[in-house]
Parts: structure tokens; sequence; C-alpha cells
């Protein structure tokens, strides 16, 4: 963590950028691809050549006329020619000799990315911001020297992911509070320096399987087929053809409805629309920082998708369940939320808004018993439908508390 007090230095990401310049004429350049001067007789039938028609022929014969038209001599595409240079010009040119250079102590590269997205899993930004690119067009990382001691940590503790994710979730920086002093926030807006703790929303799985887990529903188990949840109905077949064995949607029962959000069954051309709406990415191609956004619709998932409001009930029974007096459970269930107890004025709210949920669903028991039939999740029995409903919304509401969605 870089002392507050070095905001004031003079100069800039780009004059660092300017000193870096020499060193890169001392990193040689990553061969990514080559042309092979020979044709590959294996890529076809027999000329070598991709697009070529299958032939007896031997290896070697003359390219398609589609191909010998263009200008210039017509080669086939391969890979690494030659595969390594420097101390890894010995390497074999195969998969063996890929993964002794990306492990070799001689290149930093691999444990540097690593450790990078690690940090930013943890602090909300990477020490190198653009974490998809570290080639020369992505940002200079804000702490070089941390950026490298992790990296060689990283390497040293032979490649223990929960090691370095240890270390960085017991530091003083992720300790630190997320308030922020109005100095800093003019000096250094974007955190980069860590003068304050990293505050973002949950990422979308991260948000409903903390409402489940809060409910109580959450199966925990590991492994097993994918899972269908809650969706709403007939979106498979506007974007489904007719012909489709994935055209209608069937979903789940019992315990997959509540199975952690990695075991979601996912269909690219219709993603699970909630997880869409909380900012999850399509999976149409590789993403490796995602958007972070703040809309009205994500409010109305996080307030009434129905695996949403089914945990509410759920965390609801549970605390009804727990304790006997009002500011007994009303205590228990912010905490269970928040982590943190309520102060005087925060249980004067709860306490407020608790009366008028009653009193709602008191004289409206037909709506008290359509919000506790909402989900699969069983009623407890012998429970009062009216009080059961007022307790989901309070509890709903304490679900949708910034404490709760987000990680500050």
């Amino acid at each position: 963590m870089i002392d507050p007090g070095e905001l004031s230095r003079s100069g800039s990401a780009e004059t660092e950028r300017e000193g870096f310049e020499p060193s890169r004429e001392l990193a040689p350049p990553t061969r990514l691809a080559g042309e092979c001067l020979q044709p590959l007789g294996h890529l076809s039938g027999g000329g070598g050549f991709p697009l070529a028609q299958a032939d007896s022929s031997a290896p070697g014969g003359d390219p398609p006329a589609a191909l010998s038209s263009r200008p210039g001599p017509v080669v086939p595409f391969v890979g690494l020619n030659p595969p390594f240079a420097g101390p890894f010009s010995g390497a074999p040119a195969n998969r063996i000799g890929l993964a002794q250079w990306l492990l070799a102590p001689e290149n930093p590269l691999v444990a540097r990315v690593a450790v990078n997205r690690l940090w930013e899993m943890v602090f909300g930004t990477g020490i190198v911001a653009t974490t998809e690119d570290f080639g020369l067009q992505g940002e200079f990382p804000s702490h070089p020297e941390l950026l490298d001691w992790l990296a060689v940590e990283f390497r040293e503790s032979g490649w223990d992911v929960q090691h370095m994710l240890r270390l960085l979730l017991t530091s003083e920086a992720y300790a630190l509070s997320s308030r922020v002093r109005p100095d800093l926030a003019e000096r250094d807006p974007e955190n980069r320096l860590l003068a304050r703790g990293s505050r973002r929303r949950l990422h979308a799985e991260a948000l409903r399987d903390n409402a489940l887990h809060i409910g109580g529903l959450l199966v925990e188990r590991f492994g097993g087929p994918s899972v269908k949840p809650y969706q709403p109905e007939g979106l498979w077949q506007e974007v489904a053809m007719l012909q489709s064995n994935t055209r209608v949607y069937e979903r789940g029962e019992g315990e997959a409805l509540w199975r952690r959000s990695v075991y979601t069954y996912w269909k690219r051309a219709c993603p699970p629309p909630a997880m869409l709406t909380l900012d999850a990415p399509t999976r149409e191609f590789c993403n490796i920082r995602r958007m972070n956004t703040n809309t009205p619709l994500q409010a109305l998932v996080l307030w009434n998708d129905e695996q949403f409001v089914e945990a509410a009930r759920a965390f609801a029974a549970r605390t009804l369940g727990e304790a006997a007096k009002d500011d007994e459970r009303l205590a228990l269930a912010f905490r269970r939320t928040t982590s943190r107890h309520p102060d005087a004025d925060e249980l004067a709210l709860l306490r407020a808004a608790l009366a008028d949920f009653r009193a709602r669903y008191a004289s409206a028991p037909a709506d008290a018993q359509a919000l506790v039939e909402v989900g699969e999740a069983p009623v407890p029995a012998g429970s009062d439908a009216a009080e059961l409903a007022a307790w989901t919304l309070l509890c709903s509401s304490l679900l949708n508390l910034d404490a709760t969605i987000c990680r500050s």
C-alpha cells in the first residue's frame, strides 16, 4: 500500500511510462505466429493446403487454383517458428515446451497476470487496471514493485491460489474503511493508491447466492449437472428454432432451484435474464473485466424477481423461528445481512417499517397469501400469512440495502 502522502509528489503516469521506455529494449519481443516455409501434408488430403480437396497424391502437391490465382507465394499458416528464443531456444516445440516457458522463473508474465487478476477480484481494480491487456497499450502498473513481489510470492508458493487470496484478504489494505475523505477524493478519485477500502456491488452470481444463503436455501453441494432455476416463461421459444432441442425451458424442481449460480444452465442465445440485468456477461466471447452499471431494472430484479422474493420469504421464516421478540428478530435479521448490529436510529426505522407492513397485510389477507406462496420453498406449518408477509417485505428491504449488496 502506498502512503497517501505520496499523492502530492510531482510527476505523472506519463512521466513514469517515459522512464520505463528503456527497459522495453531489453525485453525481446515474444513471437506469437509465423508462416511455415513447407506445406504440411496432414492439413488436407495430400497437397498440404487447408482449402484443397482430399487427394491421394504425394505431399507437397500444387495448391488449388483458387489459391494459386492470388498474388505472391501461397503458404499455409502454422504456429510458432521458431517457437522460443533466448534461454528457451532448446525447448521442444510442443505443449510441453509451452508449459515450460509459461512457468519458468525467467518468464514473469504469467505470474504477474495471475496475481493482477486476484488483486482485481479482491480490490475491484487491478494493479494494472487494464487486466485484459499487459501489452504496450495497457496501463502502467500503479505499484510495479508490489506487482513483482506478489508474482514472485505466487511462484515460490507453488502457484497456490488459496495462499495468495488469504494474503490479500488478511492485509491491512483490505481492512481499510471505505469512507471517502474529501482530500483523498480530490487527489485520488479512483483510489489507485489504496488510501481507503474498495467499495463495489457484488457480481450477479454472488448477489443471487448471497440472498439464498441468508434465507437458508442455498444448496452448497459441489458437482453435478447443470440446473434450471426460475425464469420467465416463453423466453427460449422466442429465440430458438423449431427443431432446437432447447426450445422449451423446463424449470427444475426442489434443490435444483437453489443450487449455486455456477451450476445454472446457460443458453448463449438467451442467457438467464436476471443475470444479464445484473451485468453478467453473455459468454458469447471471452470477458476479462465486467461492466458495473446501476439501473432501475436491477432494483426491479432484486425486489420482484421470483428467486429473490422467495429468498426473502425464507429469510423471514428463518428469523421468526430463531427469536421470540420483535427487537431480537430485527437485530438478528439486520446483523445477518450487514454483519453488524443496528444502532438505535436504525432499529427505530425497522420497527416503524414492520408496523406499516403489518397494517398493510392485516387489511389485505389475500395479498398476504399471494406473497407467501411465491416460490416452491415450503411455508412453515401453522404460519400466519399476514405476519409472514410483513416480515417478508422487511427482509426484502434488508436484502436490498447497500450494505448487503455492496462490498465495502
